[in-house]
């Protein structure tokens, strides 16, 4: 298991490989969808600060409120492939060095991540509230009228938030493997069809 602690630089970044367990702590701000085009359509520069050699995690917790004080109840990842057609222009212009979600994102991500040295977490899907444990505190939520609780830009401080590097800063991606893997089986079973 290696230890990343937030901010993380480009050093750092390049020692992470495809299938290293990483335990996580510090801070990382959730975006989906929205906020996603948000960052490329308005390219707004107060997230600058907050996304620079830090991560964004591809989920919409569900949070309660009590007395103005936010706590995650539940913060599972989102499939990130959705994120894929703005992800390499977010990291071109923000500069997260990891990406975390659900399911891997394409080859121009990949490639954004190779050229500017980030990575991409996989969390475990369906353990929403298990993750939410590692929330231990969330400092604030940007652009919660606009877009609503689960698309909002919520910043969250994590401890031994937990995940795998399933695509790395060297154009490594298990998901790709995976893929070709699977396809050369299922040309195998087929034959010559």
């Amino acid at each position: 298991m290696k230890t990343i602690q937030l901010p993380i630089n480009g050093n750092d970044i390049q020692k992470l490989r495809v299938g290293d367990e990483v335990q996580i702590s510090g801070h990382m701000v959730t975006a989906r969808d929205m906020a996603h085009r948000y960052m490329t359509d308005q390219w707004p520069d107060w997230l600058v600060p907050l996304l620079r050699d830090g991560a964004i995690y591809h989920c919409g917790p569900v949070v309660s409120q009590n007395n103005g004080v936010y706590a995650a109840l539940s913060a599972g990842p989102t499939t990130s492939i959705r994120e894929e057609p703005y992800a390499h222009r977010v990291i071109a212009r923000y500069g997260p060095r990891l990406l975390i979600g659900k399911g891997g994102m394409g080859d121009k991500t990949l490639e954004a991540m190779r050229q500017h040295g980030a990575v991409y977490i996989h969390a475990t899907g369906g353990a929403a509230s298990v993750i939410a444990k590692s929330i231990v505190h969330i400092h604030a939520v940007h652009m919660l009228a606009e877009f609503g609780a689960p698309e909002a830009f919520w910043e969250l401080e994590v401890e031994n938030f937990t995940g795998v590097v399933t695509m790395d800063a060297h154009g490594g991606s298990l998901h790709r493997t995976v893929r070709e893997a699977s396809q050369k089986q299922l040309f195998a079973l087929l034959g010559d069809t």
